[in-house]
């Protein structure tokens, strides 16, 4: 176990990287740039500036900084600050299509299934992706249904409401 710990860290942290490496990155490549791990609107605003192409609203499940914030109460004001001029995917928590909708309506033009279809890939190989990915299209066709909603287009906050005690 600790000779996997030591490997993950020797390629995942290097701390000698800053948001300087990002233009020399963006020189030396015409692939997409997305940066995952942003979490805070001026790091969203860095990227825009430093050249990526898009950011991944990521905590990382948490599990680097016990205690991190979620990944979507940090999107709103990551979306805010981005304010359409590139794309912002989340990774964290996405479990239906509910949750998809709530995403989008915070201001994510995609989300990861990342956990989500590891389980149907671990029940049932290629053909459990293939079902969890049509419950969750159906899910979303559900809650939108729901909402009163016929495009993801049409998706916004005004469909959230916060629910006061």
């Amino acid at each position: 176990m600790k000779a996997a710990i030591a490997f993950f860290l020797e390629i995942f942290n290097e701390p000698a990287l800053t948001w300087n490496d990002l233009p020399y990155l963006r020189k030396h490549t015409n692939l997409p740039i997305l940066l995952k791990g942003i979490l805070d609107p001026r790091d969203a605003e860095l990227a825009l500036q430093c050249g990526a192409n898009g950011i991944i609203v990521s905590n990382h499940g948490g599990r680097q900084l016990n205690g991190e914030i979620a990944s979507l109460k940090a999107l709103p004001k990551i979306s805010e600050a981005v304010q359409g001029r590139m794309p912002i995917l989340l990774d964290s928590g996405i479990r239906s299509g509910s949750d998809i909708i709530k995403a989008l309506a915070l201001g994510a033009s995609a989300v990861f299934l990342g956990r989500t279809y590891i389980y149907g890939l671990a029940v049932a190989g290629a053909s459990g992706v293939k079902r969890v990915i049509s419950n969750v299209i159906k899910d979303i066709d559900i809650s939108m249904m729901n909402a009163g909603v016929k495009s993801i287009a049409d998706i916004d906050r005004s469909l959230l409401q916060h629910v006061s005690e």
